[in-house]
C-alpha cells in the first residue's frame, strides 16, 4: 500500500434479499484527492458509502484506511479510523443547541461539568475555520434550522481531528449557491491538507468543478474510472446508462383520449408549477434523481402532505384534496416508495392489510364482516398470486415481492380511477418484477390512469407511454415513447438537455 493512499476498497460485495447491490466493487482515493462517485439511482452508492460507515457489513472485500486493514468495524470503528460521512439527510438533535449538535458525545467539561461557554466558542471558531461564520446562530435549537444549516452543521461535525478521509452525500442538495461555493471553498482546503474526499452527487457540473477523478458505478459494479479534466459530461452520462436494455417489458399502447388526472399549477413546499395530465389506460413515468420532488409530488396528491397552489381535477371535476381519505373518495390509490413503513402494517395479517382501504364497504354497524373481507380479498390475493400459507399471516413474513403485491392488492380492492405507483418494484426478485409488470400492462388495458415513479430506466422505457422529468421541483415536458432515451431522461435530470 502506497503512503498516499487514503483509502481502498477492493473486492466489495453486499447482497440484499433479490438485489446484488454491489459485485466486486473497487476504488483509491489518494491523500489530497477529490474523487466524484456518480452512477443512477440504483447503481450502488449509497450501498457504499453505510458499508464504509459501517452502517452495513460488507459480504467479501477488503477496506483500508492508510495502511491499516478494517475487519468488521462499528461506526465507532470507522469514525476511529479516521472515516467520516456527510449525510444526505444530515442528524440534528432537534431540542439541542448548535454547539451541542456538534460536539455531541465529547463536550468539552471544566470540573467534570460541561463546559459550555467553552463549546459555544469553539463553535464559532470552527464556524470561521471553515467559511461558514454569520450563518448560524450557535444557541439556536436543533429545530429551527433550515435544511442549509442543518447540512452545514453535519459538515462541522465531521471535521474533527483525526479524520482521515470525509465522504459527502449529495452535499448541495439543499445549499444556495453562496453556500455551495463556501462548501467548495472547504473541500479544496481539505485537498490541500492532504485529506481524502468522496463526492457523491448527481449534479454533473458540481462534479466536473470540485473533482480530480470520477468513479462511475452502474447496477453495484465499476462501470469505469475517469480523470475530470480530460473527462466531458457526455461520456460520463454513456457509462452510467450504458446496460443491455435486450429482454425488457415493452407495452402495446393502450391510451384513451379520456383525461382521467389533470393537474394544474400546482405548487408546494417542494414544487413550483406542476402541471401534468394522465388518461385512461395511460402510464405515466414519473424519472428524476434523488432529491427532485417526485415521491413528495406522489404525496401531495394523495393529500398527505400540504399544496399551496394548484388545482387538481379527477375526469375534469376539481377536488379538494386534504387527506388520504379525500384522496380515496376521489378515486386516487396510492403504492408509496417504502412499502414497509408507509404502505403495510408489517404485524398485521395479509387480510387486513389488503382490505384496509376499503373498511367503510365491509363494516356493518362499525364493525368489519370478515367474510365480507375474505370475500374481497381472497380472490384478489389468488389473481395477483400472492405467495402466502394463509390470509391471516403477517405480511412482515412475506417476501419483499409478496408484500409489494399486497400493497397493490390493497388499490384493486378500493377500485382507484388513478393509481400512483413509487418504485412498484424496489427490491423485489425478478420473477415478482416481471408480475407486477404483467399487472401494470393489465390495469392499463382496463383503463386505469397511471402515475408510476421509477428510478429505474428500463423500467420506465418498457412500461411508459409518456415520460416526465422532475429536476428540482419542476417538470419536463412531456417525453414522447418513441422519442424516449435513457440519455435524454438522464440529461433532463441533470439539467443539461436543451430548452
Amino acid at each position: 500500500m502506497t503512503p498516499d493512499i487514503a483509502l481502498s476498497v477492493s473486492g466489495i460485495e453486499k447482497s440484499f434479499p433479490g438485489v446484488h447491490a454491489l459485485a466486486d466493487f473497487e476504488m483509491q482515493v489518494a491523500r489530497g484527492e477529490v474523487v466524484a462517485v456518480v452512477g443512477e439511482n440504483g447503481a450502488g452508492k449509497s450501498t457504499l458509502l453505510k458499508i464504509l460507515c459501517a452502517d452495513y457489513t460488507r459480504d467479501a472485500g477488503d477496506i483500508r484506511i492508510g495502511d491499516v486493514v478494517v475487519g468488521d468495524p462499528t461506526p465507532r470503528d470507522m469514525r476511529g479510523a479516521g472515516f467520516r460521512l456527510v449525510r444526505q439527510e444530515p442528524e440534528i438533535v432537534p431540542n439541542i443547541t448548535v454547539s451541542e449538535n456538534i460536539f455531541i458525545g465529547e463536550y468539552p467539561a471544566r470540573r467534570g461539568r460541561v463546559d459550555f461557554s467553552r463549546m459555544r466558542q469553539a463553535t464559532m471558531d470552527l464556524l470561521a475555520q471553515y467559511g461558514f461564520d454569520g450563518l448560524i446562530d450557535v444557541d439556536a435549537l436543533g429545530r429551527s434550522l433550515s435544511p442549509a444549516q442543518r447540512h452545514i452543521v453535519e459538515i462541522i461535525r465531521a471535521l474533527k481531528p483525526g479524520v482521515r478521509v470525509l465522504a459527502f452525500d449529495e452535499p448541495t442538495s439543499s445549499l444556495t449557491a453562496d453556500e455551495t461555493g463556501r462548501l467548495f471553498n472547504l473541500i479544496g482546503r481539505l485537498r490541500a491538507d492532504g485529506l481524502g474526499v468522496i463526492y457523491v452527487s448527481h449534479r454533473l457540473q458540481e462534479v466536473m468543478e470540485v473533482s480530480d477523478r470520477i468513479v462511475v458505478m452502474r447496477d453495484g459494479r465499476l462501470a469505469g474510472v475517469l480523470q475530470t479534466a480530460a473527462a466531458g459530461e457526455a461520456e460520463v452520462v454513456r457509462l452510467m446508462v450504458g446496460r443491455d436494455l435486450a429482454g425488457g417489458f415493452e407495452r402495446a399502447e393502450t391510451t384513451t383520449d379520456r383525461v382521467v388526472l389533470e393537474v394544474e399549477n400546482l405548487s408546494s413546499r417542494w414544487h413550483k408549477n406542476i402541471s401534468l395530465r394522465v388518461r385512461a389506460g395511460e402510464v405515466l413515468g414519473l424519472a428524476g434523481l434523488v432529491g427532485a420532488g417526485r415521491s413528495e409530488l406522489a404525496k401531495v396528491l394523495f393529500g398527505e402532505y400540504p399544496r399551496s397552489a394548484g388545482t387538481v381535477r379527477i375526469n375534469g371535476e376539481a377536488v379538494r384534496i386534504r387527506t388520504p381519505s379525500h384522496a380515496i373518495a376521489a378515486g386516487i390509490g396510492f403504492s408509496p416508495e417504502d412499502r414497509k413503513s408507509e404502505g403495510l402494517i408489517m404485524v398485521r395479517s395479509v387480510l387486513e392489510n389488503a382490505s384496509v382501504a376499503v373498511f367503510s364497504k365491509l363494516a356493518r354497524l362499525g364493525v368489519l364482516r370478515r367474510q365480507w373481507m375474505i370475500d374481497r380479498a381472497l380472490p384478489l390475493v389468488r389473481a395477483l398470486d400472492i405467495k402466502t400459507p394463509s390470509l391471516d399471516q403477517e405480511v412482515n413474513k412475506l417476501s419483499g415481492g409478496n408484500q409489494q403485491k399486497v400493497v397493490l392488492a390493497r388499490w384493486l380492492a378500493a377500485e382507484p380511477q388513478v393509481l400512483i405507483l413509487d418504485e412498484p418494484t424496489r427490491a423485489v426478485d425478478v420473477g415478482a418484477k416481471a408480475e407486477i409488470y404483467r399487472l401494470i400492462d393489465r390495469l392499463a388495458r382496463q383503463g386505469m390512469a397511471i402515475l408510476m415513479i421509477s428510478s429505474e430506466m428500463p423500467e420506465l422505457l418498457g412500461l411508459a407511454d409518456r415520460i416526465m422529468v422532475m429536476r428540482d421541483g419542476t417538470l419536463s415536458p412531456p417525453i414522447e415513447k418513441a422519442q424516449a432515451t435513457e440519455e435524454l431522461i438522464l440529461n433532463h435530470a441533470l439539467g443539461l438537455a436543451a430548452a
